[in-house]
């Protein structure tokens, strides 16, 4: 489970990508939480989210384990009715992903992409959300790889225990 004070300073800068405008967004209003995943719940505007932070992080530069200060890290899944964002997945990694770098999304062996900008990594169309959402209903684990704005590579794994049933509660709570 995701503390509130955590997902209150993520959620304090998120751009939402989907409706094209960079909104400024705080919450410490979690609803429910399903194993390793949190539901969130705001009115104003209103939308609807689970998130969870990663299970193992592992960080390496130059093939060597090293260790390095990184913010929050959530995987999240959005939904926003009022800009017509439904099932929008969000990643933050915790620091500057490298300009023009991608994270890949493994789930059980399925390889998804997500673009980059600053700190914020999202799929490139509504289908691809829909693909890793689909996968991450069947999949235990998914894990995510990226490079630091410094050439760090980070590895992160987040449970998915809990994950179906907290996006069906934040869908169903924003329909």
């Amino acid at each position: 489970m995701v503390s509130s004070r955590t997902i209150f300073s993520i959620i304090a800068g998120f751009a939402f990508v989907a409706s094209g405008a960079v909104a400024q967004e705080t919450s410490t209003n979690q609803v429910a939480a399903e194993t390793a995943w949190s539901i969130f719940e705001d009115n104003d505007p209103r939308e609807c989210w689970a998130v969870s932070a990663p299970t193992e992080t592992v960080n390496t530069k130059d093939g060597q384990v090293v260790a390095v200060r990184r913010g929050d890290i959530l995987l999240m899944t959005f939904y926003r009715p009022g800009a017509d964002v439904s099932g929008q997945v969000t990643f933050t990694g915790g620091y500057p992903f490298a300009e023009g770098s991608t994270v890949t999304v493994d789930i059980s062996g399925n390889k998804f992409e997500m673009f980059t900008e600053g700190e914020w990594a999202w799929p490139a169309s509504t289908g691809d959300d829909a693909k890793i959402i689909s996968a991450m209903k069947r999949g235990a684990d998914a894990v995510l790889t990226a490079r630091s704005s410094k050439g760090t590579i980070t590895k992160d794994t987040f449970s998915l225990l809990g994950f179906t049933a907290a996006v069906e509660g934040a869908e169903k709570r924003c329909q």
